[in-house]
């Protein structure tokens, strides 16, 4: 198990660094990456850390599903309705980079396969 550790995420939650919100509630926050890697590229959070997939366990199950949801939500909130892909990384092998678990909506053109 990764040891949860305060990130750049973490201080976004907290508002310490700016971020251009789209969506929030009580359990998730989505933003644009600064680093977009598609013309639409959104990064959903869950607020309680989980630093990577693999940390997941039973007992987030709710939550997990809620940020799937809440992707869809964003997604179709920013007008992505010829399609989108989400990704989430889990680990160094994975190109994972922050841990804290996040979900990219990526959208805007078409994406290619296989993609990395």
């Amino acid at each position: 198990m990764t040891e949860t550790r305060e990130t750049i995420f973490s201080k976004i939650i907290r508002r310490e660094v700016p971020a251009e919100i789209v969506y929030e509630d009580d359990l998730a926050l989505a933003f644009k990456d600064i680093r977009p890697q598609a013309p639409v590229h959104i990064l959903v959070i869950p607020k309680q850390p989980i630093s990577q997939l693999s940390d997941a366990e039973s007992k987030d199950h709710a939550l997990m599903g809620h940020l799937l949801l809440t992707a869809k939500r964003v997604a179709k909130q920013v007008g992505l309705t010829n399609g989108y892909r989400i990704v989430i990384n889990n680990g160094e092998d994975g190109g994972q980079t922050v841990y804290h678990l996040h979900l990219h909506i990526l959208g805007g053109r078409h994406m290619k396969w296989p993609p990395g």
